[in-house]
């Protein structure tokens, strides 16, 4: 009777164990059927994204509610914004963002590094323009030999498309007036350095290049169709995330995709109800928002998909190894099959 009782109450603790390693299992994050992420604990998922109207669906993810609403009510979203994508992947590199926005050549050069970051997903292709002070004689690529051109940092995703454009009429970068002079210089510097004619001209990102023509400065000289690689038909705009974080909560990673589908369907669906939710994003992150016939000329040259070109990426990698960002490159080339991790965007994609 005795050895009977010790051992219905053995069964009965070995039960109450079981079902709470199970519920412990199933209460960090769970999938629902909408293909939210549901998490039971809080969690803090960090954002990143730069300050540019070419992430534009990263503002309008955020505006309209889709990232709070596709990362579930137990999710505190943190959004740091940068000025450039080399800030960004420092900050990723350190654990200060989990995921976000930004330009494929910076994450390429971290990825060589560090190989702790995976682009996951794209947001906008092309959005860029080469544009041109009025007065410096400049209205063509080939006008361009013995002139100073700013792009916002050293091996941006804008310079190496810089460069490729000047490889195309055959043209080189030099340090002296023999060839083209590169500067690297924030876009807002680059504004007042045109109006004081100490710039001649500039490969920027959207709306810098359409605000600088708009206000007299300057005249788009190459316009966002015509950038390379392809035409304007490249990744500008990617999303990626830390390896820490895909493996930790790659169901939150997921939410984060299908919010940004969200956006790019709306801003394709309402174009004129998305300049607001730009310009006041942008108000927060830099303090000032933007006229809305600024943001509409400006997003009317965004290509927004969430597909990634490969190929493209692979020849804008080489031009940063011809110019000396990466290093340590083998005879069989840059070898970036380990940055890629697109498993979950073919899940949005098929509707998994």
């Amino acid at each position: 009777m005795f050895k009977k009782a010790i051992h219905s109450r053995f069964l009965i603790v070995l039960m109450l164990m079981l079902t709470l390693t199970l519920l412990s299992a199933c209460g960090a994050s769970d999938t629902g059927s909408d293909g939210n992420a549901k998490s039971a604990d809080p969690v803090t998922v960090k954002i990143g994204l730069l300050k540019n109207v070419t992430h534009a669906p990263a503002f309008v993810s955020i505006k309209k509610g889709y990232l709070q609403d596709r990362l579930g009510a137990n999710v505190k979203i943190e959004v740091q914004g940068f000025n450039n994508g080399s800030d960004f992947s420092t900050a990723m590199a350190t654990g200060e963002i989990d995921i976000g926005y930004v330009g494929p050549s910076p994450v390429i050069n971290q990825y060589v590094r560090s190989k702790n970051i995976k682009i996951v997903s794209g947001a906008n292709n092309g959005g860029a323009v080469l544009v041109a002070r009025k007065g410096a004689g400049v209205t063509s690529v080939k006008d361009l030999a013995g002139k100073l051109v700013a792009v916002p940092t050293k091996g941006s995703t804008n310079e190496i498309s810089l460069r490729l454009l000047l490889q195309e009429q055959g043209m080189k970068v030099t340090t002296d007036k023999s060839g083209v002079q590169i500067i690297a210089m924030a876009p807002a510097d680059t504004l007042t350095a045109m109006k004081q004619g100490q710039v001649d001209a500039a490969l920027l990102p959207e709306p810098w290049g359409t605000q600088i023509a708009n206000e007299g400065i300057g005249e788009i000289a190459v316009d966002w169709d015509q950038v390379p690689p392809n035409k304007g038909n490249y990744p500008l705009t990617i999303i990626v995330a830390s390896d820490g974080f895909l493996k930790a909560h790659r169901d939150l990673a997921k939410s984060v995709l299908l919010a940004n589908e969200d956006a790019i369907q709306f801003i394709q669906g309402h174009p004129d109800d998305t300049y607001a939710l730009v310009s006041d994003e942008l108000k927060e992150l830099t303090g000032k928002g933007l006229d809305a016939e600024l943001i509409k000329a400006a997003l009317s040259h965004l290509s927004l998909t969430t597909n990634i070109d490969q190929d493209a990426l692979q020849a804008m990698a080489q031009v940063a190894v011809d110019a000396g960002y990466i290093k340590d490159v083998g005879a069989d080339g840059l070898d970036l099959t380990g940055l890629y991790d697109l498993s979950l965007l073919k899940e949005t994609q098929e509707g998994k």
